[in-house]
This record gives structure tokens, sequence and C-alpha cells, in this order.
């Protein structure tokens, strides 16, 4: 049995329905909405894989550091390990934190300075965070984009090409399927490239989200946790 999708109109004219066709026998407009939907929704999932790739590795690197982190392994020594190449999140919080802690520690002395000390470690920690989930949410705004958009882009095609088969009746005065049913199949096609594209970018947009924001809650919690780690150091110290 054949795969290409045909109708017969009423002089045994073949018209083919396959997807090749339609879009080889599509206005310009329509084709152009075709070829753009086709591209979005590439370019989604092209995202979507590299975005669950990467919060998987980011995830377990994360996992294997808060293991030794909480080992009761000395920081200093932790710190010298990981420094150079702090290659997730979580190691850029803790390498930006205990830089700033070495180059102060041994300068300070007395409560202010003391206090000082602990406010500038808190807000590199903050910013440190807020670096690291800019680049966890790249492209997040490409996935939001086309899942809003597509359906819209799909539906003007949609609309030029039952215009066109409009067109069509009114210049053959024959309102027979085979008039009417090319033009009524292309903007259908434009219309499910819409969804195609649109679909699969929700729902990667909710769940990466969702992935992401537990991922920054982990980094907050880390970070008040060795800031309060720090800051009893300091206290100790200072007695």
């Amino acid at each position: 049995m054949s795969d290409v999708v045909s109708a017969t109109d009423l002089g045994g004219t073949m018209t083919d329905f396959s997807i090749m066709a339609l879009f080889m026998q599509a206005d310009i407009v329509v084709k152009a909405v075709m070829i753009v939907l086709l591209l979005a929704s590439v370019g989604c999932w092209a995202i979507i894989v590299e975005k669950l790739r990467n919060l998987r590795t980011v995830t377990r690197k994360a996992d294997m550091f808060e293991d030794e982190f909480w080992s009761g392994r000395s920081l200093e020594s932790l710190y010298e390990r990981v420094r150079n190449n702090p290659d997730h999140p979580l190691a850029m919080l803790f390498v930006a934190a205990m830089r700033e802690w070495q180059r102060s520690v041994g300068q300070t002395s007395g409560l202010a300075k003391t206090m000082g000390l602990q406010d500038r470690i808190s807000k590199v920690m903050r910013v440190t965070v807020t670096r690291e989930m800019e680049r966890l949410e790249g492209y997040m705004n490409f996935l939001a984009t086309v899942g809003s958009t597509a359906p819209f882009v799909g539906l003007f095609g949609t609309v030029w090409g039952i215009m066109n088969s409009f067109k069509s009746i009114a210049m053959s005065h024959d309102t027979s399927l085979a008039v009417v049913a090319p033009g009524i199949a292309e903007a259908l096609f434009a219309t499910a490239l819409g969804l195609v594209a649109a679909i699969p970018a929700v729902v990667a947009y909710n769940k990466i989200s969702g992935d992401i924001g537990r991922y920054a809650n982990r980094l907050d919690g880390f970070a008040d946790e060795f800031g309060t780690l720090l800051s009893r150091q300091l206290d100790e110290g200072a007695h």
C-alpha cells in the first residue's frame, strides 16, 4: 500500500496530500510560516536536550560535592582541590566565598571588621548564585516564547491558507472539494506545526523551570549554611 495520501477529483486528477506535497504546493507565506515553525521546533528540542543534560550533570556533581563538604574534611583542603576547576554552581559558590575569606580573614580584627567580612562574604555568595542561575536559565525565554506564540503563528498560516481557498473558489466558480481541499489541507498543516512546536516547549518549560527553581533553593540553602559556618569560625577566632 502506498504511503502517499491522495484524492481524486471529478476529472480523475490525483491530488497529493503527503506532507512534502502540502509544503511544496503551499503559498509562499504559508511556506514561510511552516519553515519558521519547523526551525522553532528544532531549536526547542535542542534547548530541551541541553538543559536536561546540564541539570542532571550539575545535580550529580552537587551531590558529590556536598557529601565531601560535610564529610568533616577541612575547608582549606577542599578549597585547594576545587579552586582551579569549579565546574558546577555549588563549587563556584564555595570557591567565591573561600576566596573572599582567605583574602580578608588575616587582615580582620575587631567586631566591626568581622561584621564587614561577613557582609562581604554574603554579598559574594549572592552575586555568585545570581550569576550561576542566569547561566542555568539561559534560553528558557526562547521556550516560553515559542510555547506562547507558535499556535498563533500556525493560526496565521491557517487563515492565510483558507483565504487562498476562497480565492480559488471565486476564480474557478467551483465549490467542489477538489478546489478547496488543497488550501484547507495546507492551512491545517500549518496549525499542526504550530502545535508540534508549542506543546513540547510548554511542557519542557514547566518541567525545567521547576528543576531550576529547586536547584536555586539548594544553592540558597548551601549559601546560608556555609555563611553560618564561616560566621561561627570568625566568632571563635575573635575570642
